[in-house]
């Protein structure tokens, strides 16, 4: 939330005056030098490959169809896991924000919180299938650790940005952040998909004839290297942050004085939400719908390993694809929200999305948009080693519209309130914002959980999250695109 609020200063500071001093940060102090700000934005290029490898396209996929060995099953515990770890989320979220805006320095919380997350996600090389490694449990425990810590450490690493950046450069280094985040997840896909998924599968000269460093795919090694790959990326690269980013001075509040001064501002903040209705059916309505998104990014992977047998190449491939996809949904939603408005864009975006979900369920091997068979003997589209049946092509054209629709809904979010909330109040909005997105984390997961596990069936499960857009997209409909007044 402070990052919001200062990003505010920023702008009342350039209308009082429009030549504000250069190198000077929002906080009024000199900025970090060239080095500290690449060193901050290089802490997401170490942190976010963790969600794009472990969450979503590679360790997820394998525990549940390997290491549970039952689709159905390890959707469900996927979905308990999820759910958990958002749980904790929603619960401590306020009480770190608290800490992170009115507590001292902010670089010991994150050297906690990445030393908790190193050696917890190395672990994950033990997941062996068959029960022969980690517990089902254990391996619950340490994702749910390093989920709630990634969380935990965006807090203070997003609240050091309003004293590391020029008040001039600050949008600019958290995009260059989300940037390098992105692309450090997308170099290690391909670094994968060529070191230890092509070789042996395809007989192309600039690829190794088999997996570098010893990797023994039979034992799904190229699955569960995924994690020691994740920690020690991790670990190598908060270095520069820990080394060369100058720390936030703080006000040097005592930890449990900052907590009760932050939630105090909170609960204010979200009672002031009764004197808005038009902005709390906004958040309202956002609640569900980003639920819902977070959820298809989860279990997407999941689902289609589980009912097309995708092995970790075609997951890995999968990834790459819809990475870069996503990327043209940035730009696809701020088209969308010129031409239509935000709150039109956000019900055509999430209006995609929901097809989509629906599209993607109705897509079997054995079936094609519910209504039409297919032959699983037809013979393959191609000879390549990955998408060679029309359903999984068909599939993957299907959550590339999803990709993109996702993308759109998150910039579009964005915009919508800052189009509707009061203009002298907009730090305060912003910071409700902020809480609504995590503030039932837990529900998407727990949803896909307990459909899967209800109905015996992945379709399902995947399928529930439609409850959680379609609550979202009705919300909208309540929702006025026009600026509130700000009430004292």
């Amino acid at each position: 939330m402070e990052v919001i609020e200062k990003l505010a200063e920023v702008r009342e500071s350039f209308e009082n005056d429009p030549h504000p001093p250069h190198g000077y940060s929002a906080t009024g102090e000199a900025a970090a030098d060239g080095k500290g700000q690449w060193s901050w934005a290089l802490f997401e290029w170490a942190r976010n490959p963790y969600v794009i490898l472990i969450t979503i396209y590679i360790f997820s996929p394998y525990f549940s169809n390997v290491v549970v060995g039952d689709p159905v099953k390890g959707q469900a515990i996927w979905g308990h896991i999820n759910g958990i770890a958002g749980f904790f989320i929603a619960a401590l979220g306020p009480v770190l924000g608290a800490i992170a805006d009115t507590g001292g320095k902010r670089k010991p919380w994150i050297a906690f919180f990445v030393a908790l997350m190193v050696p917890a996600t190395f672990a994950l090389w033990w997941a062996l299938p068959g029960g022969q490694g980690l517990s089902i449990l254990a391996i619950a425990a340490l994702v749910v650790v390093v989920s709630v810590a990634f969380e935990f450490s965006a807090v203070f690493h997003n609240s050091m940005l309003p004293a590391v950046a020029p008040h001039d450069r600050i949008g600019f280094l958290s995009g260059l952040g989300l940037a390098l985040g992105n692309a450090g997840a997308l170099l290690i896909l391909c670094f994968m998909l060529w070191a230890f998924m092509l070789p042996g599968m395809v007989d192309w000269s600039f690829i190794p004839p088999k997996a570098l460093f010893g990797i023994d795919v039979s034992a799904f090694e190229n699955s569960r290297i995924a994690g020691p790959i994740c920690a020690v990326w991790m670990a190598l690269f908060t270095l520069p942050l820990l080394f060369w980013t100058p720390d936030v001075k703080g006000e040097g509040v005592p930890v449990a004085m900052a907590v009760r001064r932050g939630l105090r501002t909170v609960v204010k903040t979200v009672l002031k939400l009764r004197q808005y209705r038009n902005v709390a059916a906004y958040l309202i309505a956002r609640m569900f719908y980003n639920d819902g998104k977070t959820a298809v990014l989860v279990f997407g992977g999941v689902y289609a390993a589980g009912v097309f047998h995708w092995n970790a190449l075609t997951l890995t491939i999968y990834g790459i694809v819809l990475s870069i996809f996503a990327v043209g949904g940035g730009i696809f939603g701020g088209w969308l929200d010129d031409r239509f408005g935000s709150k039109r864009a956000i019900m055509i975006s999430i209006g995609g999305t929901a097809l989509g979900v629906v599209l993607a369920v109705s897509i079997t091997p054995t079936e094609l948009f519910f209504f039409w068979p297919h032959d699983p003997a037809t013979p393959p589209l191609w000879s390549l080693p990955f998408f060679r049946t029309l359903p999984e092509l068909l599939y993957l054209t299907v959550v590339l519209l999803v990709a993109i629709c996702i993308t759109a809904a998150y910039a579009n979010s964005r915009t919508m309130l800052a189009r509707i909330a009061p203009v002298t109040k907009m730090s305060e909005f912003f910071g409700i914002y902020a809480l609504s997105g995590t503030a039932t984390a837990f529900i998407g997961p727990m949803l896909v959980g307990f459909a899967t596990e209800f109905f015996q069936s992945q379709r399902a499960g995947f399928a529930s999250v439609l409850v959680l857009l379609v609550i979202g997209l009705a919300g909208m409909f309540f929702v006025r695109e026009e600026r509130a007044e700000a009430i004292d």
